[in-house]
C-alpha cells in the first residue's frame, strides 16, 4: 500500500513539474509574440548621443588612416595595352585588326619597376566597360553540367552555346565560350622570370563546382569563334584560368588573377612583357590593362576601406559638434515634452 500511495505521489510531482514547464513555455512565447520580453532600453540624452559619436570619431579614424596607409604600401604598376598593341596601319579600323586571324597579335611591352617589390608579385589582368553580371550572360552556363559533364543533358540555358554540329559542348554557354585569351610572358634583362599559374583559383571551386572527369568537348568547334580554348586532355577541375573567368564580377570594371611572379623585383628593373592581344574588346570599347602587384596583411591595393572608416568617422566628430552646439544654444531638460504639447496646441 506504501509503494502505490508512493508511486502516485511521484507521478503526481512530475505531472505538475511538466505542467509548470508547459505554463512557463507558454509564457514565455506569449511574452516573445508580443514582444515583452526583457529587454535593454537605453535612454538616449543628449550627453549619451553626442559621446557615442564621438567615440565612433576617435575610433574610425584611427582605424581608417591605418588601413589606408597598409592599403598604400602595397606596390603596383599598371599598363594599359590594348590601344598601344594595335598597329599604326589598322589604328582607324581596329575590329578589323582584332577579327583577323591572319594579322599577328604579337606585343612587347616594358614596365619599369619605381619600388621594391616582394615576391610573390601577383599578375592580373584588367577588363573595363565589361558587363560580366549582365543577367543573360551570367544565366549562359550550366554549373550541373561544369561538375558532372555530359551525364547532365538539360543545358538549355546555355544558349546560343548549348550545342555545335549536332553535339553537345562541354562547358556549354555564354560565358565559357567568352573566357580571356590574351596570354603574358615576362623577362627581365632577356632572363625568364618565374611564373607560376597554379593555385590562382579557389579551392572549394576546383574541388566541388567543376568535375574531376568533365574534359572539354566540341568547344569552340561552332561558326563563331569566341575567346581562349581549353585542352580537350585536362579535366576542368584541373584548368584553373578557365575556372577564375567563371567566377563572374560584380562590376563593369574587374581583375582576375593570371598567376604569380615567384622572384624580388628591385627598384629600376624593366620587365619585359611579351604578349599576345587577342581578346576582343574593341566592339564594345572596353579596356585591357596588366597589373602586377603585392600584398600585405589587408591584401592588395584598394582604398575604399581606409576612406569609407575616415569619411563615417569624421562625420561622426562633425554630427557629435552640431548635436553640442544645438543642445548648448537650446537646452532641455530631461523627461521635459512642452514641445510636443505646442506642436499639439497648433
Amino acid at each position: 500500500m506504501m509503494e502505490v500511495e508512493g508511486s502516485t505521489t511521484s507521478m503526481n510531482r512530475a505531472s505538475d513539474h511538466s505542467s509548470s514547464l508547459r505554463s512557463r513555455r507558454s509564457k514565455a512565447l506569449y511574452q516573445f509574440k508580443q514582444q515583452k520580453l526583457p529587454a535593454c532600453k537605453p535612454v538616449l540624452t543628449p550627453t549619451s548621443v553626442i559621446t557615442v559619436f564621438l567615440l565612433m570619431g576617435f575610433v574610425f579614424i584611427p582605424i581608417g588612416l591605418i588601413t589606408l596607409r597598409a592599403s598604400r604600401d602595397a606596390i603596383e604598376v599598371i599598363d594599359r595595352y590594348d590601344v598601344d598593341c594595335i598597329p599604326e596601319e589598322f589604328k582607324t579600323n581596329k575590329l578589323l585588326y582584332i577579327t583577323d586571324s591572319s594579322i599577328p597579335k604579337n606585343c612587347t611591352r616594358f614596365l619599369k619597376v619605381q619600388k621594391y617589390m616582394k615576391a610573390p608579385i601577383f599578375i592580373y589582368y584588367q577588363l573595363d566597360n565589361y558587363y560580366q553580371n549582365h543577367r543573360r550572360y551570367v544565366k549562359s552556363r550550366s554549373d550541373q553540367q561544369l561538375l558532372h559533364g555530359l551525364e547532365y543533358s538539360h543545358t538549355s540555358s546555355c544558349e546560343p552555346e548549348e550545342s555545335a554540329n549536332g553535339l553537345p559542348i562541354v562547358p556549354c554557354g555564354l560565358m565559357a565560350w567568352s573566357m580571356f585569351n590574351d596570354t603574358f610572358a615576362f623577362a627581365r634583362e632577356r632572363t625568364k622570370l618565374k611564373v607560376s599559374r597554379n593555385n590562382i583559383a579557389w579551392r572549394s571551386d576546383r574541388e566541388h563546382k567543376f568535375g574531376k572527369n568533365v574534359y572539354p568537348l566540341n568547344f569552340q568547334n561552332g561558326t563563331l569563334i569566341g575567346g581562349a580554348k581549353l585542352d580537350p586532355k585536362i579535366p576542368l577541375s584541373d584548368q584553373e584560368d578557365f575556372i577564375v573567368w567563371m567566377r563572374a564580377a560584380a562590376l563593369l570594371s574587374f581583375r582576375k588573377l593570371y598567376g604569380r611572379i615567384e622572384e624580388d623585383l628591385e627598384p629600376g628593373n624593366v620587365v619585359e612583357v611579351n604578349l599576345m592581344n587577342n581578346y576582343n574588346t574593341y566592339s564594345f570599347s572596353g579596356q585591357k590593362k596588366l597589373i602586377l602587384s603585392t600584398s600585405n596583411w589587408l591584401g592588395g591595393r584598394n582604398d575604399f576601406l581606409g576612406i569609407t572608416y575616415i569619411v563615417v568617422g569624421s562625420s561622426s566628430i562633425v554630427i557629435s559638434i552640431i548635436f553640442m552646439l544645438l543642445h548648448l544654444k537650446n537646452p532641455r531638460p530631461y523627461g521635459d515634452n512642452s514641445w510636443n504639447k505646442k506642436s499639439l496646441s497648433s
